[in-house]
């Protein structure tokens, strides 16, 4: 006997009703990733890397500032989906629950650092 109610059963939802959404988060993150990492690569060797004041005109741009905000932001949130998934799958009690506040406390930390550095080197300050 399932306690699940019929809509549940139809519409293949777990427990917590949201295993889905988490799939397709980390397929959409996986293509934008892939589009973003392509223009990045394709963008580098074009770029004369040890002239600071090159990539600082380059990053300035703001369709290049655009896209390096999108691909910190996306790779961010991509990462902590896929680490979310690991520790909640392999830890039990406290341990998840302190990695699971560890886990999306650290990305928002560098997401954010990451934002800042493009929009501080973007600006010249």
């Amino acid at each position: 006997m399932s306690l699940r109610s019929p809509l549940a059963r139809v519409l293949g939802l777990g427990a917590a009703g949201d295993g889905t959404s988490h799939w397709w988060a980390q397929r959409i993150t996986a293509v934008a990733m892939l589009i973003l990492g392509v223009w990045f690569a394709v963008s580098l060797p074009g770029l004369d890397l040890t002239d600071r004041g090159a990539v600082a005109s380059w990053v300035a741009a703001p369709f290049n500032s655009v896209l390096l905000i999108l691909l910190i932001a996306v790779g961010a949130y991509h990462s902590q989906l896929g680490t979310r998934v690991v520790i909640e799958d392999y830890s039990r009690g406290w341990a998840k629950v302190a990695g699971l506040v560890a886990v999306q406390f650290i990305h928002v930390v560098v997401a954010g650092a990451g934002i800042l550095a493009v929009l501080r080197i973007g600006t010249g300050g």
